[in-house]
């Protein structure tokens, strides 16, 4: 939880540029008054701007952060284990959140010390408190970046990637960074997939050494697969090779 309120700040940062800009223009709300002596209300386009801003920030959050890899790996892992939608996706939301918690957790406490804390306590503009939160998440998306992803989406841009990672645009940071997480994702899923492909090809070979064609193989190696996830330990395994895998 303290993870989460640290975390939660950073969110607002994204919008300090809007508000600093806005400082001077006009009121958010204004009052006006009627022909036949009322009063109207209305928003003004930085409100309605602020509002869209805000719809778009949980996406643009969550392809910044360890939530992808996550939600995919275990996708594939209730695929390969053949329960259909158990645990359902709700569950399947909440763990990878959680676990997106605790991966970004260091990233979250630096940004709270070196950019949150700071403009809260009015010794940082809003600008310079942007520009520190920026730091810990490029520095995280790069050391989660595959280089030859980085040199594709450059080189569609027509730009040499930099010599220093550094000074590689946001826009094709980002890009190879989520192409980066799905890669590193469905290899992931291919490991986890093997075990149980071997479980479904014995008892398919069983079933029809004992003429038993008619039997679906996936109602007999269900069982089986559920009981070896659950023998080895399979969610401390997952979830702790997820947890590992990011270099942060």
């Amino acid at each position: 939880m303290n993870g989460l309120i640290r975390i939660l700040p950073l969110a607002a940062l994204w919008l300090l540029p809007i508000g600093t800009s806005w400082a001077a223009g006009l009121p958010a709300i204004s009052l006006e008054t009627t022909e036949d002596g009322g009063q109207a209300y209305s928003l003004s386009i930085q409100v309605l701007a602020l509002m869209t801003a805000i719809t778009l920030l949980p996406a643009i959050l969550l392809s910044m952060t360890a939530f992808t890899r996550i939600i995919v790996v275990l996708a594939l892992l209730r695929q390969a284990l053949g329960t259909g939608a158990t645990p359902s996706n709700q569950i399947l939301l909440g763990l990878a959140l959680f676990m997106t918690l605790f991966v970004m957790a260091p990233v979250g406490s630096e940004i709270y010390e070196s950019a949150v804390q700071p403009y809260f306590d009015e010794t940082m503009e809003g600008e310079l408190a942007l520009e520190r939160a920026a730091g810990p998440i490029r520095t995280f998306m790069l050391a989660n970046t595959r280089e030859n992803h980085l040199g594709m989406f450059a080189s569609m841009r027509d730009e040499n990637l930099p010599e220093n990672p550094e000074d590689v645009a946001f826009s094709v940071l980002a890009a190879a960074f989520i192409t980066s997480e799905l890669t590193t994702a469905f290899q992931i899923g291919f490991f986890i997939f093997i075990p149980f492909v071997v479980i479904d090809l014995v008892v398919a070979s069983v079933l029809m050494s004992m003429g038993m064609m008619m039997l679906s193989p996936m109602l007999i190696s269900l069982p089986f697969k559920v009981m070896l996830f659950v023998l080895v330990d399979g969610w401390t395994l997952v979830l702790g090779t997820l947890a590992g895998s990011f270099a942060i």
